[in-house]
């Protein structure tokens, strides 16, 4: 979420503004003094602008799947959040390093670094800019209501940005005996059984989204209508189930439909078909006993694959069609890493001079 991720940067210029009485301690040369000073005053800048922000994705995450220009939104902060990120960590990498080494070591490279920090308060006050415009376009663009209206929301732009963080087919590593069981549990007897949950659980970031990706990519085809929802930890049951009528692309105006008609259209619409829907980052058992199975027809072939990090929901399998999801094993994780970060290399190798540092950070 992006909240999350400006909520530990707000944490992360709290600790850079906290060195700023220690870095003015010592004594600095004027040019020294004032280009450091520049940088202090846009962390400062920028630490104030996302507080905001902050405030405002705490209420607007949740519709940035069925509003366009939210969701444009949500993702520009995210983006330029990590940019003020790594301006901050290079400034304070720079700032230990000026401690270490004599006085004539550590003068010269104050002196250097005045370049540096006037390049670091550029940075950074051309991300605020940024930020401050793209919040300017928001309110142009917005349409007031539009958390309320999804009926005009193109499906395949949601789908895609759901699904635009999901690993490449060549980057998986370590899954395939899941992946196997899984695509057996949702395809093998489709004609035999009516209904069948299948679970897979375990620790946030183990891979439970990649591996049921990867397998819903292969089985839908052989469905009548698929659908993918995310749940997460907020959730309203009316709200869910307007977007699973929208993820199996049943048309419906959300601003004027009530729950009774919603789950009417949702099993008028499946009745008599075979169909596949992902429940993403379940946390509650509760939602799929008591709100979300009695929405569907009971006259079909239905397959519910739910992801969770809670062993209560992971226990609502069928006849214990269940994967715990563990840590992949020290080679599997050294190449899943060599992958990623080196996927332009010829190979996907890490260079030799990169193996300690790469071996640092695995």
């Amino acid at each position: 979420m992006a909240e999350a991720v400006v909520g530990v940067l707000i944490g992360k210029l709290g600790a850079a503004l906290a060195k700023e009485a220690a870095s003015y301690g010592a004594s600095l040369v004027c040019k020294e003094a004032s280009a450091l000073k520049g940088v202090f005053g846009e962390i400062r800048k920028a630490e104030v602008e996302l507080e905001s922000m902050k405030a405002y994705l705490r209420d607007s995450e949740k519709f940035k799947d069925t509003d366009e220009t939210t969701g444009i939104f949500v993702n520009k902060i995210r983006e330029l959040s990590f940019r003020i990120e790594d301006v901050v960590d290079e400034f304070m990498y720079k700032l230990e390093g000026n401690k270490h080494g004599g006085f004539a070591a550590k003068t010269k490279k104050r002196i250097k670094h005045v370049k540096v920090w006037r390049r670091l308060a550029l940075e950074l006050n051309n991300i605020i800019v940024e930020l401050r415009e793209a919040a300017k376009r928001r309110d142009l663009y917005a349409r007031p209501g539009m958390e309320n209206y999804a009926g005009s929301t193109d499906h395949h732009a949601r789908s895609t940005h759901q699904t635009s963080c999901f690993a490449r087919e060549d980057d998986l590593v370590g899954i395939e005996g899941n992946a196997t069981k899984l695509k057996g549990w949702l395809v093998d007897d489709l004609e035999e059984r009516k209904t069948k949950i299948t679970t897979v659980w375990g620790m946030g970031g183990v891979g439970k989204t990649t591996l049921v990706d990867h397998v819903y990519k292969i089985v839908k085809v052989e469905f009548d209508a698929a659908a993918w929802v995310t749940v997460s930890k907020s959730y309203q049951v009316e709200d869910l189930a307007k977007k699973i009528a929208r993820e199996f692309s049943i048309s419906i105006d959300s601003s004027n439909m009530d729950m009774r008609r919603v789950v009417d259209v949702i099993r008028n619409h499946l009745e008599g078909k075979r169909f596949i829907l992902v429940l993403d980052d379940v946390w509650e058992q509760d939602l799929c006993i008591n709100n979300i199975m009695e929405i569907f027809p009971t006259n079909c072939i239905s397959r519910f694959v739910l992801t969770s990090r809670n062993f209560e929901v992971a226990s609502l399998a069928t006849s214990n069609c269940t994967i715990e999801l563990e840590p992949l094993g020290e080679n599997q994780s050294w190449n899943l890493f060599c992958k990623v970060a080196f996927r332009n290399n010829d190979g996907k190798r890490c260079p030799s001079e990169l193996l300690d540092l790469a071996l640092k950070f695995l």
